[in-house]
């Protein structure tokens, strides 16, 4: 029997866990609920059923995993706790500095429930977390670097259009090539997190909006831009459309360290990501998450995860014995 996955919201990342799950025989796609218009929402996925966010709570029996699309921004730390205590859920909350506040709210909700929730899905945090925990757990005399990009960040690009008089906007994630060249010579910098990273925003603003207004409000944004180098470029809606349609981006996780008595032998360890389409492979790690989701509620487990928290063997859709046989 497939494990039956319900979609919270249809944007970019939504369709990316759709065509996710399309490649997935044992996951199938039951739902998808929006805040608009049902009518106004064509998924390719042919007889699946689009409802309005009003009527989820009629589906509790019918979704073993709801994933919830929304950003980290205002969606999720309301939208996460509020269905955990309905449904199995999976969410890509990305805001750091929030991670152990939103996974408190979360887990008590999906206790209350006797759900599972997994929280911080997709590639940082999530595969990039993974791998500074591996690198600090191999490699306990060292340092870790993450860079990302250079690339489109979804929440932060969602974050820009969040501000009163932005109709759209991108905004680009872009590594110091000086910090990186320095890490992997294994020079063990320290760095603050304006010489790691410069952020770039493309932005679309509505007819008569302040732009200096817009400027200082994204500069100043906690979380988010208010500790790095920040460039706004104000540019037209067709300018938008035809330099900034695709969504690409990557990175890599470094972790430099040393083994030996005297700690005379240095070590690099690099993972890294470069993707055509950041919402397609998110979506592709929360539908793998989703398939444990459902496992770890099938065996009665309850309460919020993270990716720590998850045996990579959930992950799969082969059997332990495939595994061993091919992958081990």
């Amino acid at each position: 029997m497939s494990i039956r996955i319900g979609i919270l919201g249809y944007g970019n990342l939504s369709r990316g866990v759709e065509s996710a799950i399309a490649q997935n025989s044992d996951l199938e796609l039951a739902a998808v609920f929006t805040r608009r218009d049902p009518a106004s929402v064509k998924v390719r996925t042919a007889g699946v059923p689009v409802l309005a966010e009003s009527e989820l709570l009629d589906w509790k029996d019918k979704i073993d995993v709801l994933v919830l699309g929304g950003g980290s921004a205002t969606d999720l730390p309301v939208q996460t706790p509020k269905y955990a205590e309905f449904f199995n859920v999976i969410d890509s909350f990305d805001t750091h500095a929030r991670i152990g506040e939103h996974f408190a709210n979360v887990d008590a909700a999906a206790k209350k429930g006797g759900h599972v929730a997994i929280i911080s899905v997709g590639w940082d945090p999530g595969m990039f977390s993974l791998m500074r925990m591996i690198g600090d757990a191999v490699l306990p005399e060292g340092k870790h670097y993450t860079f990302w990009g250079r690339g489109v960040s979804q929440g932060h690009s969602d974050a820009i259009r969040r501000i009163e008089g932005v109709e759209d906007a991108r905004q680009y994630t872009v590594p110091v090539e000086s910090a990186v060249e320095k890490v992997r010579a294994g020079e063990n910098p320290e760095f603050t997190t304006r010489q790691m990273h410069t952020r770039e925003c493309f932005v679309v603003a509505k007819e008569g909006a302040d732009k200096a207004r817009i400027e200082k409000e994204i500069k100043e944004m906690p979380n988010y831009f208010a500790d790095y180098d920040t460039t706004v470029h104000f540019i037209t809606k067709e300018e938008l459309q035809r330099d900034h349609a695709g969504l690409p981006h990557g990175g890599f996780v470094i972790r430099s360290g040393v083994s030996g008595m005297e700690k005379e032998h240095k070590h690099i360890i690099e993972y890294s990501l470069k993707l055509d389409s950041n919402p397609e492979f998110t979506g592709s790690v929360l539908a793998a998450y989703a398939r444990a989701a459902f496992r770890l509620a099938s065996e009665g487990a309850s309460g919020c995860k993270t990716v720590f928290d998850i045996a990579p063997a959930y992950l799969s859709a082969k059997s332990a014995e495939e595994l061993r046989g091919k992958l081990l």
